[in-house]
């Protein structure tokens, strides 16, 4: 079968990758792509944005499956055009892609349906957002409600950078995204990814991850959109699975259904597992970015399989069999990230990385500039290691990218560096 895959970055080539070792593939495009992707997939130059484009290209390539990786398109609609004209897809609803797509709209279904989470409020003008700052006080985390490139929360340690965050936010820093503004209560505990794949009716646990958001070792300096991550996450033990898979997936899937949007796709929340269990911080409503390049090379199941039964509404009793290994990515980011980095630094010997053994580098902003590959984005590369312990597998990622000839970049050196000590206690 023919699938379409949306999206250009490190996300869309590690589900590019999974996707051609599916025996039910006989073709794959990717729409835009990156070079990376090239070596599995046909590069397409189609407008996302433009749903009747999109269709018109899947009729014309008799595509039966669209995989859609950025959250943009989901929170647009694009699944409900391709589903009116036809076409199954991985992914939600616009109406389902809410709980990405509007922070407000995702708290209050964890108040209606006893989902844990953290106190908070809503607010659409700046006044009494400022007042309700000062009556809880910091810490406390300020939340543009819309989508805003994963950069609209601000975790204030001062209520001075609580106030800041707030007037930014109503003065137009995320344009419509921050027309709403979610104040939430500060949770304290240890941070988790965890995925879920869903079919509308049922959620089948997938697989969980961690990773390091700020650009400095030791967890200084700015947020960023992730500088590496780790699979499995050490804290989601059995225990705690069960838990997110009781207490956080099923009502929600339960509560999205009563709503009249069932969830399909992948469900991912971000938790914070404290004193009192798992809490929810936020959902996405696509595979997180580095997230998916650590877990991927840990499924051991037909990937394009799985989608297709999300998507048709039919998931296995199962849950997906992954590699009891560790696997731990690298990104190598454009000097200057995440502030203003540097474009267009020359990127070679990555053919070095490559050919060792459990190594995958994925790209994530590169193109080409007539024979060479230059970066093009703040994250450039990931380098992706497996290993029988987080220390094996962190060890052999920095070989791998230590290979790489990439001047203008570059990384943190101290990935899953809490793993590691966990590992050595």
């Amino acid at each position: 079968m023919k699938v379409l895959l949306i999206g250009s970055g490190g996300r869309e080539h590690a589900l590019a990758l999974a996707l051609a070792k599916s025996p039910l593939l006989s073709k794959l495009f990717v729409a835009p792509g990156n070079p990376g992707m090239a070596k599995v997939a046909d590069l397409v130059a189609l407008d996302v944005a433009n749903h009747a484009a999109v269709v018109a290209f899947c009729k014309l390539m008799d595509i039966r499956l669209v995989v859609v990786g950025p959250e943009a398109p989901l929170v647009a609609g694009l699944v409900d055009d391709l589903e009116a004209a036809g076409i199954r897809a991985f992914g939600p609803t616009k109406a389902a892609a809410q709980l990405e797509g509007s922070k407000g709209f995702t708290k209050d279904l964890c108040r209606d349906f006893a989902i844990p989470t953290g106190a908070y409020r809503r607010f659409t003008a700046a006044a009494p957002a400022l007042a309700y700052v000062r009556e809880r006080g910091a810490p406390i985390v300020v939340k543009a409600d819309g989508l805003a490139a994963g950069k609209g929360v601000v975790v204030a340690m001062t209520d001075e950078e609580a106030e800041a965050a707030v007037r930014m936010m109503f003065g137009g820093a995320f344009g419509a995204a921050g027309a709403e503004v979610v104040i939430e209560e500060f949770l304290d505990g240890e941070e988790a990814s965890f995925f879920a794949i869903c079919d509308g009716a049922r959620a089948l646990p997938f697989a969980s991850a961690q990773d390091h958001k700020r650009v400095g070792d030791g967890d200084t300096g700015p947020n960023t959109g992730g500088m590496g991550a780790y699979s499995p996450a050490p804290v989601m033990t059995p225990e705690v699975e069960a838990r997110v898979m009781n207490e956080i997936i099923a009502p929600t899937m339960r509560g999205m259904a009563e709503r009249g949007a069932p969830f399909k796709g992948v469900l991912f929340a971000g938790l914070m597992i404290g004193a009192e269990g798992p809490k929810l911080i936020e959902f996405n409503t696509r595979f997180g970015d580095p997230e998916t390049q650590v877990m991927l090379p840990r499924y051991q199941g037909d990937l394009l399989a799985l989608m297709l039964a999300a998507a048709e509404g039919r998931l296995p009793d199962a849950p997906s069999p992954l590699s009891p290994q560790t696997a731990l990515t690298i990104v190598l980011a454009a000097k200057g990230y995440p502030d203003a980095p540097q474009k267009g630094g020359e990127i070679r010997e990555i053919e070095k990385a490559e050919a060792m053994a459990n190594v995958v580098v994925t790209h994530a902003g590169t193109k080409r500039d007539g024979d060479k590959l230059v970066a093009n984005g703040g994250r450039v590369l990931n380098v992706t290691a497996l290993g029988a312990s987080v220390a094996q597998a962190q060890a052999r990622a920095y070989e791998a990218a230590d290979l790489i000839d990439f001047p203008d970049g570059f990384c943190r050196r101290d990935i899953g560096w809490r793993a590691v000590a966990r590992e050595q206690a």
